[in-house]
C-alpha cells in the first residue's frame, strides 16, 4: 500500500469508536448492512415520507430530468343537434391536449475519511463489523436528515421560497405564547388545509423535540370545566389524559409524529423561540443513488494507521419542484437558498407538503442546545 495524503496527527484517531481491523468494513455484508441501517434509522424513511425510486438510481450526469404531465383540466363542450355547437362553433368536438413539463433534481456526492491507529485495537477490543456499522449508520442517517431538512427549508420557509403560501404561522416572537400559538388540532388542521381538498394526503408531521415535549404535556391533560359559570360549556383544551400512562407521542391529529432535533428553531432575544414544523404526504420526497456506496480502506505505515473512507451519492427530489441553479452538487447551505428552487406544478397544492410555525410552553425549555 502506498502512503497517501492522510492525517498523521494521532489526535485524529477515534480509539473509543473504532478499534479493530477496518478492512473488514469493505466486505459486501457490511456495505449491505450499512445501507439498510441508514434508512432504518431515518424516521423520514420509515414513515413513508422519503421513498426509494428505482428510476432515480444509476443516472448519468449531475442532475435528473423528471418529465411529467400537468394535471388534466379539460374544457367541457356543450353538445346539441345544431351545426354550430362546440368550442369551434362548427358542430363537432375540438381536440384538447394535455401538457407535459419537466422538473429537475440535483445529485449530491459526499463522503468522509477516518483513521484508527494500531494501539486502538488493543485498547478497545471491539468487534469491527458491529462497532463501525453502528457508528456510521447513525451519523450518516443524521447527515441525510440534515440534507432533507435543508432542502425543505429552501422550498418552504426561506425568503421567497416557492412554497411560501403553504406555510401557516401561528407563532409570536415577543411576549408570552398562548394556547393559540402552539401546536394544536386547530393549527395542524389549518396547515393541512393549505392544500385545499387534498388536505387528507398529509400523513405525517416532523417536529423539534421541544414541540414533542409540548405534545407530551398536553397528552397528560384532561378536559376541565372553566371556573366561569357563564362559560361552563367551555373547556380547557386537552387530550382526555390519554398520555398519562404512556408519554411517547407517536400520533397526533391523525398524523405520524417524527421527532428530529435538527428541525429549525428561530430563537428571539427576549422573546419566545419559534419552532418550524413540516407536514408531509406519503412519498412526497423521492430518493435514489447514482452509484452504490463506496467503502475503501488503506494502510498508512508511516503513521501506523488504518484509513477508512466512505463515499455516497444521493438525490432527494420533492415531486412538483425543480432545481433551477446553474450548478449541481450543492451544499446544505445552497439547498436552503430559495433562489435555487422553483415550482414545476402550476398549482402548488398538488405538492403535499406544508409548514407550521409554533411556540411551546414547557418548563425548562428551550435549553441552550435548542438555540445553539
Amino acid at each position: 500500500m502506498g502512503v497517501g495524503p492522510f492525517n498523521f496527527n494521532p489526535d485524529s484517531t477515534f480509539t473509543s469508536d473504532i478499534g479493530s481491523i477496518t478492512r473488514l468494513a469493505t466486505s459486501a455484508p457490511f456495505q449491505r448492512y450499512l445501507q439498510e441501517e441508514i434508512f432504518q434509522q431515518s424516521a423520514f424513511y420509515t414513515s413513508g415520507i422519503l421513498q426509494t425510486n428505482g428510476l432515480l438510481n444509476s443516472i448519468q450526469g449531475t442532475r435528473v430530468e423528471v418529465p411529467f404531465f400537468a394535471p388534466l383540466n379539460y374544457i367541457e363542450e356543450r353538445v346539441d343537434s345544431s351545426d354550430n355547437w362546440g368550442l369551434n362553433q362548427s358542430g363537432y368536438y375540438t381536440s384538447q391536449k394535455t401538457k407535459a413539463k419537466t422538473q429537475y433534481g440535483t445529485i449530491t456526492t459526499r463522503g468522509a475519511m477516518f483513521a484508527a491507529d494500531d494501539l486502538s485495537r488493543y485498547e478497545t477490543g471491539e468487534d469491527a463489523l458491529a462497532n463501525i456499522r453502528s457508528q456510521l449508520a447513525r451519523d450518516m442517517s443524521r447527515k441525510m436528515n440534515q440534507k432533507l431538512i435543508s432542502q425543505v427549508w429552501g422550498l418552504l420557509f426561506a425568503d421567497g421560497a416557492p412554497l411560501t403560501e403553504h406555510v401557516c404561522d401561528v407563532s409570536v416572537n415577543t411576549g408570552t405564547p398562548t394556547i393559540a400559538n402552539t401546536l394544536s388540532p386547530g393549527s395542524v388542521t389549518g396547515a393541512k388545509y393549505k392544500l385545499g381538498e387534498r388536505a387528507n394526503e398529509v400523513t405525517a408531521i416532523a417536529v423539534h423535540p421541544d414541540v414533542a415535549a409540548w405534545l407530551e404535556t398536553t397528552g397528560m391533560l384532561t378536559y376541565t370545566n372553566v371556573t366561569n359559570t357563564a362559560n361552563a360549556a367551555s373547556t380547557i383544551w386537552g387530550s382526555g389524559g390519554i398520555g398519562v400512562s404512556s408519554t411517547q407521542i407517536s400520533m397526533f391529529a391523525g398524523l405520524r409524529v417524527i421527532v428530529d432535533e435538527q428541525m429549525p428553531v428561530i430563537c428571539n432575544a427576549g422573546g419566545p423561540p419559534q419552532y418550524y414544523c413540516v407536514l408531509f404526504g406519503n412519498g412526497v420526497i423521492q430518493t435514489g443513488q447514482q452509484f452504490p456506496m463506496m467503502i475503501e480502506t488503506e494502510r498508512n505505515i508511516a503513521s501506523l494507521q488504518d484509513v477508512f473512507a466512505v463515499t455516497y451519492s444521493n438525490i432527494m427530489h420533492v415531486l412538483g419542484t425543480s432545481w433551477n441553479a446553474n450548478f449541481d452538487g450543492p451544499t446544505n447551505e445552497q439547498l436552503r437558498d430559495a433562489n435555487n428552487w422553483e415550482l414545476a406544478y402550476c398549482d402548488s397544492r398538488l405538492i403535499p407538503m406544508t409548514g407550521l410555525i409554533v411556540n411551546t410552553d414547557v418548563a425548562c425549555l428551550p435549553t441552550s442546545a435548542t438555540c445553539a
